[in-house]
């Protein structure tokens, strides 16, 4: 664990995490790159596998994390601040969820096992199951409604 972070960071109130400890929260599933169909008159969301062009579908990480808004301005910037208006498209198992609800983080998590490849052993990411929204048309999304991976 880098230097920055300190012991056990995860159990702590998540406003009182440093930037870097915010950031090592995330579990590296991909599933919140995932596009969403939002229906408008129910407001129920269903996740698809279409992902965001700048998901990396083999990582499950954003190819452009630091610049990302260049080039996809609508990304959302999750933050202590915004996270409770943002839940409803959050995966059931992300650690930013499961510290809001009080809940701990999951036994496959990263910063639990030690281990970034966890995430995907434990068939809780999105690795080499999507599509990217580049290569089909809006059009085409309703095709692509799953289930979450790991729920």
């Amino acid at each position: 664990m880098p230097d920055d972070l300190r012991p056990r960071f995860w159990e702590l109130p998540l406003r009182s995490l440093t930037r870097p400890e915010w950031e090592a929260l995330c579990d590296g599933c991909g599933k919140c790159c995932l596009n969403k169909l939002e229906d408008e008159d129910t407001g129920e969301v269903a996740l698809t596998n279409v992902a965001c062009r700048l998901l990396d579908g083999s990582t499950c990480r954003c190819s452009k994390y630091p610049t990302r808004h260049d080039y996809v301005p609508e990304c959302i910037v999750l933050t202590p601040k915004t996270l409770r208006k943002n839940m409803y498209w959050l995966p059931q198992t992300c650690a930013y969820r499961l510290r809001y609800e009080g809940r701990p983080l999951l036994d496959w998590h990263p910063l639990l096992s030690g281990d970034p490849d966890s995430v995907h052993r434990a068939g809780m990411s999105v690795a080499d199951m999507t599509v990217s929204e580049a290569e089909i048309t809006d059009d085409e999304w309703e095709d692509h409604i799953i289930e979450e991976p790991g729920t």
